[in-house]
């Protein structure tokens, strides 16, 4: 997959993962690379990046002796989805437009 629009799903892929509940990175990680490849080092930067766009909020708990970060997604995050499944409506029309003509050729 290319690399830029790999980038642009993993962002709303880490918030449909916060929409079922809060959770932490590495299990952020094994849920999102169920569909998509996703490293530990990848989710950091977008957390960093969703988080200051307050898309998702954190707070930390001790477990197991060490301070685990939890994330939840905000009402933002929520329509930051809504829109971006809005946009996909149109990318959708401009995949079967281009499958199409290349199917005909």
């Amino acid at each position: 997959m290319n690399s830029q629009l790999k980038r642009g799903l993993l962002e709303f892929c880490v918030l449909a993962v916060l929409k079922k509940g809060e959770s932490y990175g590495y299990q952020i990680v094994k849920d999102v690379s169920r569909v998509i490849d996703m490293s530990e080092s990848t989710l950091y930067p977008i957390l960093k990046r969703l988080e200051a766009g307050e898309y998702v909020k954190s707070h930390s708990v001790e477990y197991n002796g060490r301070l685990r970060k939890y994330y939840q997604i905000t009402q933002g995050g929520e329509y930051y989805i809504k829109e971006f499944l809005k946009d996909w409506n149109q990318v959708t029309e401009v995949y079967n437009f281009i499958k199409g003509v290349i199917e005909d050729e």
